[in-house]
């Protein structure tokens, strides 16, 4: 059985709790942009009493392009999230690139993120453990599930027992991702609860030679199937338009259609989990 890892009274990772939803823009394009996505999100998940974090990113390192838009960086962006947690009392996360960000970054989110690029670097992995912040590690696309155990013993060794695993896909050839249900089965067999990213696998990376492809129509039915599987939380960027959002637009949902893909979402956990 995973680790019950407790954010707060009323978000519960873990043993057949009900999903958490951990959801944003991709990146922090504007604190406008933030803060009301922020609240129409809260809207949404109070009315279907699910579970919330805010996740926007402050920086997006690793994107396709010298010239793409990454973001206001760890001090500016940092301000925004603060806002967020504080209008709405909502908690919030973040990616975190480089060891050197952990103590600001730590100051405000309640989960540091790990990218999945970086899921083996020791020690930003370290250095994350050290702030006593939950941790969530996005499992490379390059790694089997089983491999992540490493990664669970090195956040764990180094005095972190709150630990999340996410699925977003592995790499199958060239600019394609693949879902193995398989994974999230596996990961949790290593004690911890584990989270379905469900934006991010149906990317295709550098699909569109400077920036990123994808297919957010798959969305809804990768999400519904990880429930079914069995899932502590999902993951989805979400956005008011994605069609011109700065960062990773072709894989995020729609903020009007969020409410009928989480209601399909919701449904099945409960089948599952019987709450």
């Amino acid at each position: 059985m995973a680790k019950e890892i407790k954010l707060n009274d009323s978000t519960v990772f873990g043993n057949n709790r009900p999903f958490v939803l951990i959801a944003g823009p991709c990146v922090i394009e504007s604190e406008d942009q933030i803060m009301e996505t922020a609240e129409k999100l809260k809207e949404i998940t109070d009315k279907l009493n699910i579970p919330f974090v805010f996740k926007a990113s402050f920086d997006k390192a690793n994107r396709s392009s010298i010239h793409s838009y990454r973001g206001p960086g760890l001090n500016d962006g940092i301000e925004v999230l603060r806002k967020v947690k504080e209008k709405y009392n909502v908690p919030v996360t973040s990616d975190i690139h480089e060891p050197s960000q952990v103590e600001k970054a730590a100051e405000v989110l309640d989960i540091l993120q790990i990218p999945a690029f970086l899921c083996r670097q020791t020690d930003l992995l370290v250095a994350a453990a050290q702030s006593n912040k939950i941790i969530n590690v996005k499992k490379g696309q390059f790694l089997a599930p089983n491999d992540m155990k490493n990664v669970v013993t090195k956040l764990h060794e180094s005095n972190n027992e709150n630990v999340l695993l996410t699925e977003r896909g592995s790499t199958f050839g060239y600019n394609n991702l693949v879902v193995d249900m398989r994974s999230l089965i596996i990961m949790r067999e290593l004690g911890v609860p584990v989270v379905f990213d469900a934006t991010h696998s149906v990317q295709i990376p550098g699909g569109n030679g400077t920036s990123t492809g994808g297919n957010r129509e798959f969305v809804p039915y990768l999400s519904r199937a990880a429930a079914a599987v069995g899932v502590d939380a999902i993951f989805m960027e979400v956005h008011p338009n994605p069609d011109e959002a700065m960062s990773d637009g072709p894989n995020m949902v729609k903020l009007d259609e969020l409410e009928e893909v989480l209601s399909g979402i919701q449904a099945i956990d409960r089948s599952v989990k019987g709450y």
